[in-house]
């Protein structure tokens, strides 16, 4: 069996020797890289490879925030390729992923691919996804932010996330609405999803993220679907899947 790999990094030197210690792996054939994380996302959901090399590291959205947006189940098998972080590294280990430190050294490199072969043959493609849906839901308990970035042309300012009223997408970033203002982060949806505490935010939408304290009301709409009303008038679809969610967290205890 042919594993087909992908290579994403930011960094070119980098792409060239994983490529280059791949020549020896005749079994692997690389069919594609890449150097920023949205057009990782892109490749990996199209291509859709047994293998991806992922740097950690990635300005804007880093290769965490890459798995969280795929949009395949099974998900591929991982090889981390990170600078030292300690905390990674342990959750890496917990949860039986392999990882890489740079610089890469070739008997490491070795190993790891022998791993990750083991894996795609012997493993199913849902425990795989299990192993990582685990590795991002402990990193995420770490990132809850109570304020987000917004970055100019000339300058950085935070929007308090106590002010977020709902969130939209707009391709790879997202406009974030407080009150009357709307403001553009350099982030997905669902990198923001995994820093945003699950409590008080919600998808309602493949397309819109919202503070529950602000929801008014839901009505029906037409097809199965249904639409929330916001305190302030804004109407946004809710999708039977993400109302199921939102059922379960008002029918858990103590919501």
């Amino acid at each position: 069996m042919i594993i087909r790999a992908l290579i994403v990094d930011d960094e070119p030197l980098a792409r060239e020797g994983i490529r280059q210690f791949l020549d020896d792996e005749p079994d692997v054939e690389v069919v594609g890289e890449c150097g920023d994380g949205a057009s990782a996302v892109d490749l990996i959901n199209r291509v859709r490879p047994e293998l991806v090399f992922l740097d950690i590291q990635m300005p804007e959205m880093d290769g965490f925030a890459v798995l969280a947006d795929l949009d395949l189940d099974p998900l591929p098998a991982v090889i981390f390729v990170t600078a030292y972080d300690e905390h990674a590294l342990r959750a890496f280990e917990v949860h039986a992923l392999d990882y890489l430190l740079k610089p890469v050294e070739r008997t490491r490199f070795g190993q790891a691919v022998e791993r990750a072969r083991a894996m795609i043959h012997h493993a199913s493609g849902a425990e795989v996804t299990r192993r990582i849906a685990a590795l991002l839901r402990g990193l995420d308990q770490r990132r809850q932010v109570d304020r987000l970035p917004v970055k100019t042309a000339h300058r950085t300012y935070f929007v308090p996330v106590a002010d977020i009223d709902w969130i939209e997408a707009a391709g790879n970033y997202a406009r974030v609405h407080t009150g009357g203002e709307r403001h553009i982060i350099r982030q997905t949806m669902s990198a923001l999803e995994r820093v945003l505490d699950a409590k008080q935010f919600a998808r309602v939408h493949r397309s819109a993220i919202v503070n529950v304290d602000r929801i008014k009301e839901i009505q029906p709409w037409v097809k199965g679907d249904h639409v929330v009303i916001l305190r302030d008038g804004t109407r946004l679809s809710l999708s039977r899947k993400y109302r199921r969610q939102l059922e379960e967290r008002w029918s858990a205890p103590g919501q």
